[in-house]
């Protein structure tokens, strides 16, 4: 099956017939939707867009947590031409209106009452003509005055077509590969959102490869839970959908524990952040005797059986299945039990999380990619797995290294450009290559390694380059640290921010005998101090003597999507953080300086 559109993907699911091909959970149940049912409420929708006057080429945004609402209404505006924008349930009122504003959206579908109310306290602001909510409102009270420009996904798909009719259907299949599908707005670890113009040509040349090899099939299930509003996870929904695997919705991470051993998935696809959570959590579970003997002799047996692991194969010595039993089954069961394929993208993974996981038997097939590449570039597949890599380039792609190291990208799934940007797609574009923005090289067989973001590479005042993710990434194998943030651009020497993972921190003050009426007096405990200045030295004796932590700086916060210290696929922004403690730092490095002289 080839595909040239975004609406073939959705022709193909209809014809597959499936019984399910989605499934919600509603009253403690997880319901299944069919390929007939989601069809008919994609025609329904349709419909009613059409009704309303939308043309090829309106933009349609969407606002919502995953759900199977967001797909349908995604699909309903692709069908007749429209541009759709995803909007991060995250983003402030102020920013949701930029949004509306800058892409000219006429028609938003929003999710639940709270977002229907941040769109209603912008909307004399914006270009939008109607909303649609997709949870059972009443449009009474505070909302009355706006009932009729409101209206339910339920009302508009309730009665109508059971399929397409013969107008909308000709539209839809008369879209071309060069049609504008989407504009996605980085989120961006700095500066302002711009809106990544993405066609129809872009996104499916990309399904067709970025899961060759991968056996993808009809009867696997996977947890639909990063937020679709990121190209990462309405690629993979797509390319699921394509596939006729069934689409679990999870609309909220934190219910991620609960829906993967009630879903029991044979596919998990996740960010960096959520491996390292998993691996918390196991570290956490092995603490005290006899446990973490036990535990630390199965990590034993794994690392002697990691190159099995690491080639796709299942170890059959005496050993490893005593340490399986013990140990890993009881890793894999959090996730389910029943995970064939483990997939990471959105950040770099760590190489040390990577060897962790094959150490306990599963293999990571970590992939990479940008927004502006509608997302894959390269990806670690079954046939072809190299480990610290992000895989081989697509077949359909070309990748080269730049004079400075920067990655450089070609192909049919590069973008066309930023909506309303000439200059920065200017900037981004260079004789039909895409600059990246990230570091690497590519091995002498084909695999890409990615080492930084070109932007986060810090420079100290002595002229060295430090590549601050590698020693994040180590450093978050710490049971104690929650996120790390190397400081030392344009300073005398590097030094680290942690923001602890204070639930292990909290243990061990207690096991310790440190009494505090706060997270801010904790940090400041001298016995807490050395605990983290011994974390960081231990760390220290793997890293060049100019990339040596020289400080530590404790914060008694959380770094957090909600309070915008990470990106909505769980990235630092690095910038904010440095924006936000810029006190602390300048202290730091001032009493350096002070010691130094003294």
């Amino acid at each position: 099956m080839t595909i040239a559109t975004l609406n073939d993907i959705f022709f193909a699911a209809v014809e597959r017939n499936l019984d399910r091909v989605m499934l919600y959970r509603e009253a403690g149940k997880w319901l299944p939707i069919s390929s007939r049912e989601f069809g008919q409420r994609v025609a329904r929708t349709a419909c009613a867009l059409h009704s309303w006057g939308l043309q090829p080429g309106d933009r349609v945004a969407i606002l919502g947590e995953n759900r199977p609402e967001w797909p349908i209404a995604d699909v309903s505006s692709l069908l007749l031409g429209a541009v759709t924008v995803p909007l991060y349930t995250t983003l402030t009122a102020d920013q949701t209106a930029f949004v509306l504003n800058d892409a000219g959206c006429r028609v938003i579908f929003v999710s639940s009452d709270q977002q229907l109310h941040k769109v209603i306290s912008i909307l004399p602001k914006t270009p939008i003509e109607k909303i649609v909510v997709m949870e059972d409102l009443e449009f009474t009270g505070d909302l009355a005055p706006f009932a009729d420009r409101c209206v339910t996904m339920r009302d508009i798909t309730q009665q109508g077509p059971e399929k397409l009719d013969a107008e909308i259907e000709g539209q839809a299949r008369a879209i071309t590969p060069d049609d504008l599908a989407t504009i996605v707005y980085t989120s961006g670890t700095t500066g302002t959102s711009k809106g990544a113009m993405l066609t129809h040509g872009n996104i499916a040349s990309n399904i067709q490869c970025s899961l060759l090899g991968f056996n993808m099939r009809p009867g696997l299930v996977s947890v639909s839970f990063l937020p679709l509003c990121h190209i990462t996870a309405r690629h993979v929904d797509f390319s699921l959908i394509y596939h006729g695997v069934t689409l679990a919705y999870c609309p909220f991470i934190e219910r991620l524990p609960e829906a993967l051993l009630e879903v029991k998935p044979s596919l998990f696809v996740a960010v960096p952040r959520v491996y390292e959570k998993i691996y918390a959590q196991a570290e956490r579970q092995a603490q005290g005797f006899p446990k973490r003997t036990i535990y630390d002799w199965a990590l034993a047996v794994g690392r002697e059986h990691k190159p099995e692991i690491l080639a796709g194969k299942i170890p059959r010595s005496r050993s490893w299945r005593l340490a399986y039993k013990l140990v890993f089954s009881k890793i894999r069961a959090g996730m389910g039990g029943k995970v064939e394929t483990f997939i990471s993208g959105g950040a770099p993974l760590g190489r040390e999380l990577a060897e962790w996981y094959a150490t306990v038997g599963i293999r990571i097939h970590e992939g990479y990619g940008l927004t502006e590449t509608s997302p894959v570039i390269a990806v670690n597949t079954p046939m072809n797995h190299r480990i610290g890599t992000v895989g081989k380039t697509l077949p359909n792609l070309e990748v080269r290294i730049a004079e400075d190291g920067e990655i450089l990208v070609q192909g049919p799934s590069v973008f066309k450009g930023y909506w309303n940007r000439p200059e920065e797609t200017k900037a981004a574009l260079e004789d039909g290559w895409f600059k990246t923005g990230d570091i690497g090289n590519i091995d002498a067989d084909g695999y890409l390694s990615v080492t930084d973001r070109k932007k986060d590479l810090i420079k100290t005042s002595g002229g060295k380059f430090i590549a601050p993710q590698p020693i994040e990434n180590a450093l978050k194998l710490n049971p104690y640290v929650g996120i790390p943030a190397i400081l030392g651009d344009r300073r005398k020497f590097p030094a680290v921010m942690i923001s602890p993972n204070f639930v292990r921190l909290e243990e061990w003050a207690r096991e310790n005998g440190i009494s505090y009426s706060s997270r801010a007096e904790l940090i400041a405990n001298p016995k807490v101090q050395s605990l983290y200045e011994g974390i960081v030295e231990e760390q220290n004796q793997n890293l060049a003597r100019f990339e040596k932590l020289k400080r530590v700086v404790l914060v008694p916060d959380e770094f957090t999507l909600d309070n915008g210290a990470l990106t909505p696929t769980l990235k630092l922004r690095r910038r904010v953080i440095e924006e936000r403690y810029k006190k602390q730092i300048d202290e730091l490095y001032a009493q350096a300086e002070v010691t130094s002289v003294s």
